[in-house]
């Protein structure tokens, strides 16, 4: 008895020491997001399907400056289980700022899983052929949000995806050629290819749910590690994991943002917020997070989602007050927010850029989520693992 309780105390002091240095929040803010930085697009991708796959990066790097770059450019929004998503929709203003009762946001885009309506709304998941050098591409999404569909197909009302399963949506506005000159430059030819959702001052919603996970095995890659997040839509369209720093643009710093993410299985219901270019830190893997996690609801559904104003002011909040109509008022958002800022944290980032010269060659260029293989538990799971195994 006194050996089964010196090890359940010894576990308990472990998961204390790794949560201990942040705190649960209702909403999450960055300040002083933007800024003046460089990425280098994707301009060739050859041989795709052959041993020979190769792909470069312009020797000109775009370059960005200004409130909430380089996420003003268009953006992806992506959903790995498990999850279930009831409700999405995307928004743009002229003009917001938070706190200032002024002003409006316009939906753009509104997928209701109930009514099984997806205006403005395409999903696509990685279901295509497989690359060498670019993995997965990806198809349209059939109603499980897995499987390969031939034509845009919306999500079935109980759709439920497990541990690392993924589905995106971007918008239903097709892209022209792939080409370095056109309006989604490079990309892959033989995927269904769609334009992100624009615009400096913008919004996304969702009502979710993250359940715990029951089908899948503790050995696949992110186990019980639900996570929502935006990306620069040009990555998802040539190469989301990848093991050539060439073939996307995400390693240079071209835009990630994770809205709500459970970033390890010792965490399971924490929800994270983290920026992954180079605004303040040169280890874009591990990127910046908010000192403050969200709760995660095993058995109910979620309802929050991510404004980015005016200002260069971001934040994430959780409120059920959150409604998804057709124009929102700048009052009634903040409504929203200012419950949630009740318990919140702030984090103020630096102007300057810590990006350090991208080399071309081979390189990881995978985005922080995973890269679709099953990962080794870390040393600490280890650890805990043997030790809950003699209490």
């Amino acid at each position: 008895m006194d050996k089964m309780f010196s090890l359940s105390v010894i576990t308990l002091y472990l998961l204390h020491t790794i949560t201990a240095a942040s705190s649960q929040v209702s909403a999450i803010q960055f300040n002083n997001f933007g800024y003046s930085g460089a990425y280098t697009p994707v301009v060739d991708l050859a041989n795709i399907y052959d041993d020979t796959c190769s792909c470069a990066v312009a020797s000109k790097p775009t370059t960005f400056s200004g409130t909430n770059t380089p996420l003003n450019e268009e953006v992806s929004v992506h959903f790995r289980g498990p999850l279930q998503l009831y409700n999405f929709a995307s928004y743009v203003s002229q003009d917001f700022t938070l706190g200032d009762n002024s002003g409006e946001f316009t939906r753009l885009s509104f997928y209701d899983s109930a009514e099984g309506t997806a205006d403005n709304v395409t999903f696509l998941t990685r279901a295509g052929k497989n690359s060498s050098c670019l993995g997965f591409g990806l198809t349209y999404a059939d109603t499980d949000g897995i499987s390969k569909a031939n034509s845009p197909t919306v999500l079935a009302d109980d759709t439920l995806i497990n541990s690392n399963q993924e589905y995106v949506i971007f918008s239903n506005l097709t892209c022209d050629k792939s080409g370095v000159n056109n309006d989604c430059g490079v990309y892959r030819e033989d995927i269904p290819a769609y334009h992100g959702f624009y615009g400096t001052t913008k919004m996304f919603l969702f009502k979710f749910s993250m359940p715990n996970e029951t089908k899948s095995a503790w050995d696949v890659a992110n186990y019980n590690m639900p996570a929502i997040w935006l990306l620069n839509a040009q990555i998802p369209r040539t190469a989301q994991y990848s093991n050539d720093v060439n073939c996307s643009c995400w390693r240079s710093g071209c835009g990630e943002f994770d809205v709500f993410e459970v970033m390890n299985v010792t965490e399971y219901t924490h929800l994270y917020s983290t920026i992954h270019d180079y605004q303040g830190t040169d280890d874009i893997e591990s990127g910046l997070a908010g000192n403050g996690y969200i709760d995660r609801d095993l058995n109910g559904t979620m309802v929050g989602g991510v404004v980015f104003d005016s200002t260069g002011k971001v934040i994430v909040w959780m409120s059920d007050d959150t409604t998804f109509d057709e124009t929102v008022q700048a009052g009634d958002l903040n409504s929203w927010i200012k419950g949630a800022e009740k318990n919140a944290v702030t984090t103020t980032l630096p102007t300057a850029s810590l990006a350090v010269a991208t080399e071309t060659g081979t390189g990881s260029s995978t985005t922080k989520k995973n890269s679709g293989v099953v990962v080794a538990r870390s040393s600490l799971i280890t650890v805990l693992s043997s030790l809950l195994w003699f209490i």
